[in-house]
């Protein structure tokens, strides 16, 4: 059959669009972790585990009037443990942002095996939990305090309205229900504002206690504990308090009793901070000038099973920083200073170890990660970093050179799935973490991992299977001349159908895209495109490079 070659000029049509604005943004696969996403994001129910292509291989779902309270971990054996609560906050007597409620252990298939709530006039569940090794379940929990608690202890009554709500920490066995084990922020306090109170003291003297008049407002969430994680090997926990800008360890080898106390344990400190970071005003011994962390999130040891122990940042502690600057956030590694044979961790000049950063992670365009709260990050096997911008639903990838080679944008608006081609703002699609799992993951032996479709609607099914074809292009029935260019390229085709054309710049950006009639050829007009390569793609079946210079 012969087919008529009909010459024409390919441009951009009225149908053309630029790369994807939800799901799937870019995907260097050679350079990125293989793995799937576990995602849990805001103001809808469900736990979702999707591919590196952006496609869901498994649901979590739960009753439409649920919210995310606020994290979800999937262990070894399959199950999900998640946090949630209900959906309308309307006549809670303790209620603020990171609120939670029920902790909830589930099987692959979704059936619920067990559950704990705890939200009263007294106590509330909130942000994150923390599973550990004998099945038994670290929460963090508000505690409310009267007015006249807060005095008795000395806080300064001009930052106290009728309550103040400090943290604590409670070990919940899901065999029996009971709490085994719990550390109370509230018995740590020192003060040197009413010396007529047992805790006045010099603050500058005890880095282990918490100066309780901290900040200079009346806000009752006042130390606001956003993370909890957990050393096995030490019997340490460590949390977050964005409030304070400070992360804190403390030792979880004491006894409930010991816990509330200062001796006792590995440490013989008791409950007492064994170590805080971040922020050395805090205990009288700098000035704002010193602060390292600012409004931080997610603060881990890393220390995922899969990863290599042996890997020189095993061990040590990752956070997203959130407000580093005005509009610039990103992560860090800080060394982990630990002394097993001492127990404890070294101070120099009155101030805990160490004095700075052992590595900052950046997206090259800074803006792009800038979140004010929420926010994740995760150290990978293979040396990169994955981020999530929790405030615009952002997270990406970022090699050890700094490269951008994954991103995805979380496809809902206000807990609704939103359309391939729409643009999101700022807290509507509000995400507090994404974490990814290696594909030989204990959890996923065995199960049904196919793709099932996407979060958002109208996707764009093709543009993930072109992102990949870059590692393995091969010869195909088209022409593009001349090539290496820089001004007019000749593109000829033979099909018998109407085909799409599309160009994509090598992140995976769509240049240009026309539907042209069958068995022809058109010309392309580079020379106003940026210098690199490109990938011309004609019917979702062939693709070739072109290079402009």
């Amino acid at each position: 059959m012969k087919y008529v070659l009909t010459f024409l000029i390919c441009g951009v049509m009225g149908g053309a669009f630029a790369q994807n604005t939800v799901g799937l943004i870019s995907y260097h696969v050679a350079k990125t972790y293989d793995g799937y996403n576990l995602i849990y994001p805001h103001n809808q129910p469900n736990v979702y585990l999707l591919d590196n292509c952006g496609e869901i291989v498994h649901t979590w779902t739960d009753a439409d009037d649920r919210r995310p309270g606020n994290t979800a971990y999937l262990m070894p054996d399959g199950r999900l443990i998640k946090t949630s609560r209900a959906a309308s906050l309307t006549g809670d007597p303790i209620r603020a942002g990171g609120a939670g409620e029920s902790v909830e252990i589930r099987s692959w298939d979704n059936d619920l095996l067990w559950s704990f709530t705890l939200n009263d006039s007294t106590e509330r569940l909130h942000h994150d939990i923390e599973p550990l090794e004998d099945g038994t379940i670290l929460m963090i929990a508000w505690e409310r305090k009267t007015r006249a608690e807060a005095i008795a202890l000395g806080r300064d009554t001009s930052m106290l309205d009728e309550e103040i709500w400090p943290d604590m920490i409670l070990q919940v066995d899901p065999e029996t229900d009971d709490i085994i084990w719990s550390w109370h922020l509230w018995d740590h306090m020192i003060q040197d504002y009413d010396s007529t109170k047992a805790n006045h003291g010099v603050i500058a003297d005890h880095p282990e206690l918490i100066d309780i008049n901290i900040d200079d407002d009346a806000n009752p969430d006042w130390f606001h504990a956003n993370s909890i994680d957990y050393d096995a090997e030490n019997q340490l926990i460590l949390l977050s308090s964005p409030f304070f800008s400070e992360i804190m360890v403390i030792d979880h080898s004491t006894t409930t009793s010991e816990a509330a106390s200062s001796t006792g344990g590995n440490s013989g400190r008791g409950g007492d901070l064994m170590w805080r970071w971040g922020n050395v005003a805090n205990y009288d011994q700098g000035d704002s000038s010193d602060q390292q962390l600012f409004n931080q999130h997610d603060a881990r040891w890393i220390d995922d099973p899969w990863l290599d122990r042996f890997d020189p940042l095993y061990g040590q502690i990752s956070v997203f920083n959130n407000q580093v600057e005005p509009d610039i956030s990103e992560a860090n590694v800080i060394l982990n200073t630990f002394d097993m044979y001492e127990w404890g961790y070294p101070i120099d000049e009155e101030q805990y170890l160490p004095m700075t950063f052992l590595e900052t992670i950046r997206h090259p365009e800074p803006q792009r990660l800038w979140s004010t709260g929420l926010s994740s990050t995760q150290y990978l096997p293979n040396g990169n970093y994955l981020l999530c911008a929790g405030r615009t639903g952002y997270s990406c990838e970022i090699s050890q050179d700094g490269e951008v080679v994954w991103e995805y944008i979380t496809p809902l608006r206000a807990g609704a799935p939103a359309a391939q081609g729409d643009s999101l703002l700022i807290n509507q699609n509000l995400t507090f973490r994404l974490q990814r799992f290696p594909v030989d993951y204990e959890a996923f032996d065995g199960r049904e991992l196919s793709p099932q479709g996407w979060i958002e609607r109208e996707p764009d099914s093709n543009y993930c299977d072109l992102l990949t074809s870059t590692i393995d292009l091969q010869e195909i029935p088209m022409s593009i001349s001349p090539n290496p260019s820089d001004e007019l390229v000749l593109l000829k085709w033979e099909a018998a159908e109407a085909v799409d054309i599309s160009v994509y710049d090598i992140s995976g950006h769509r240049v240009m895209t026309k539907l042209a009639m069958s068995g022809g050829a058109c010309y392309m007009e580079v020379s106003d495109w940026p210098a690199g390569m490109y990938l011309v793609q004609i019917g979702h079946r062939t693709t070739q490079k072109l290079i402009v210079y």
